[in-house]
């Protein structure tokens, strides 16, 4: 065997390291799911079998080895090509049959089995000359209908795709095209063809390009997470039926008040399911309303607490349940049953900012107590985290123990705050 032409080139140690960096990327991903692994980890294997199968056939052709040894590779290479896309597209959308399309690839290893007994699909020539026969484009023709189905398929799956991650499906087509032709024109490609360089690097590509959509539906599951927990750490149990309590002692005193108290909790829970499926900004006027109500009710059950708003500023949009929460803090762990307990508040603007804060004259507290596992306090870690994460803005505490609490939420002015 001649050992130059059997020795790893730059070209073959760089594709060897794509794979490698593909199967360690696929091994660690924590956002990939177990199917998602193994079809990356099998299109890796397959990819690198492609470049051995290259070698191989280079080898072969220069060498003039066994014709039959040459005819086996090149069926083996041909058959695995439409194998590639086809676990491509099971990787986009795990959940579709795919029965048609691996029918279509066994087919096209039946095909090209048949170079073994007739020249219909190709031959070697006794002087080891490759001869495609009238169906040895099979393989290219059932290639490009599995990639228009691969592209219409990851359009499919992530229809709000845009800007580069939009492109990226697309230019991948586009350079194994490219490369079917370069490898047409081009003859004496020593000794990995453009089209198994192509593929490897888009088996890569197409790694990094579900990855940004795994990491993305990864975090809209924690927002939903997020949201669930605001909502059940604002509907607390004692919450419910301190009201209905409220609500019960008021029928026999004060129907008309009770009746009141009814329709504004009523509203008041209405108001944090529907933020559930708050995954947008919303204006701050309607958060605002959602404030007044939860105040509105714990001043029927509590006359000596007092509500103040000064709002200069309200065109512009926040995080559903900003505001509430900040103020639900302030009464229950501020000025609940302090006589004269007062909670305010203001909204203003300077040139970057529109700026909300509630301000209330309570027991107060260490701000670093926040980042604590303290209970009480994760209604204000989850209002930091989501105004941080959804419209960069930031929120500060200043407060002391006996000192009363100063929060100030930060929107920055911006395309949806103007």
């Amino acid at each position: 065997m001649n050992l130059k032409l059997m020795q790893i080139s730059k070209l073959d140690l760089a594709l060897l390291l794509q794979l490698i960096g593909l199967v360690l990327a696929v091994l660690a991903d924590p956002y990939i799911q177990t199917k998602h692994r193994k079809l990356l980890l099998f299109i890796a294997a397959l990819a690198f079998g492609l470049i051995v199968q290259n070698h191989v056939e280079y080898y072969l052709d220069k060498e003039k080895n066994d014709v039959l040894f040459r005819t086996i590779v090149s069926i083996i290479g041909y058959s695995i090509r439409p194998v590639l896309i086809v676990l491509l597209l099971e990787t986009v959308n795990t959940e579709k049959k795919r029965t048609v399309f691996w029918g279509l690839a066994g087919f096209n290893t039946v095909i090209y089995l048949s170079a073994l007994f007739s020249n219909a699909v190709f031959s070697i020539s006794a002087d080891n000359r490759f001869l495609r026969g009238p169906l040895g484009y099979s393989c290219h023709f059932l290639c490009a209908i599995l990639l228009g189905a691969l592209m219409q398929e990851s359009y499919s799956r992530y229809r709000k795709v845009r800007g580069v991650d939009a492109a990226i499906p697309l230019l991948n087509v586009i350079a194994v095209v490219a490369a079917n032709i370069a490898d047409w024109t081009e003859t004496g490609i020593e000794p990995v063809s453009y089209l198994t360089v192509t593929v490897v690097s888009s088996c890569l590509f197409y790694y990094l390009w579900l990855h940004l959509h795994f990491s993305r539906e990864h975090e809209q599951a924690i927002e939903a997470e997020q949201r669930i927990q605001i909502m059940i750490s604002q509907i607390q149990p004692h919450f419910l039926y301190n009201t209905l309590s409220t609500i019960q002692a008021l029928c026999r005193i004060d129907p008309e008040k009770a009746f009141e108290t009814t329709e504004k909790f009523g509203t008041y829970l209405r108001m944090n399911i529907d933020s559930l499926n708050q995954a947008s900004l919303i204006p701050f006027r309607q958060e605002l309303e959602h404030t007044k109500t939860y105040a509105d009710i714990e001043m029927m059950r509590f006359p000596y607490i007092h509500m103040s708003y000064d709002i200069r500023e309200e065109q512009f949009e926040l995080p559903a349940l900003s505001v509430q929460p900040i103020v639900e803090n302030a009464i229950r762990h501020g000025v609940r049953g302090q006589y004269n307990g007062r909670v305010r508040v203001k909204t203003n603007s300077d040139e970057e900012d529109y700026i909300v804060t509630v301000e209330d004259n309570g027991r107060g507290f260490f701000p670093e107590s926040v980042n604590t596992l303290d209970e009480s306090h994760i209604g204000i870690r989850n209002v930091r985290e989501r105004i941080e994460m959804f419209c960069g803005g930031s929120m500060t505490i200043e407060s002391n123990p006996g000192m009363g609490t100063t929060v100030t939420i930060r929107i920055p002015k911006g395309d949806k705050n103007l």
